[in-house]
């Protein structure tokens, strides 16, 4: 992976993210996780709210801005309105990939 094609490990729980029509890698990493959890309560609750259909979109925002790899020009403003470019639909694949992550861990 370089920095200027990266690509997504799924055994790493890794995803990719379109903004501003470049991929972005998502990496749930420990560091990336507790950072995301201090902002959104307890993961196992995240995870509960998006298999109810109850995850809002600063939360998705939220988690996948945590998740970057890397941020360099980028604003939480500008994921989100990634995530609302492409719609939910689009972002349900990254999202499936990073909470099975939280789910299930690494093999």
């Amino acid at each position: 992976m370089t920095p200027d094609n990266p690509s997504a490990n799924p055994l790493r729980g890794e995803a990719m993210l379109e903004i501003g029509g470049t991929a972005h890698l998502l990496r749930p990493s420990f560091t990336a996780l507790v950072a995301a959890e201090e902002e959104l309560g307890p993961l196992f609750a995240l995870v509960e709210r998006a298999g109810a259909g109850q995850l809002r979109l600063s939360e998705l925002a939220t988690l996948f801005w945590h998740c970057l790899v890397r941020r360099e020009g980028l604003t939480r403003e500008t994921v989100g309105e990634a995530v609302v470019a492409q719609g939910l639909a689009a972002c349900t694949a990254p999202l499936r990939t990073l909470l099975g992550q939280i789910l299930k861990g690494t093999a």
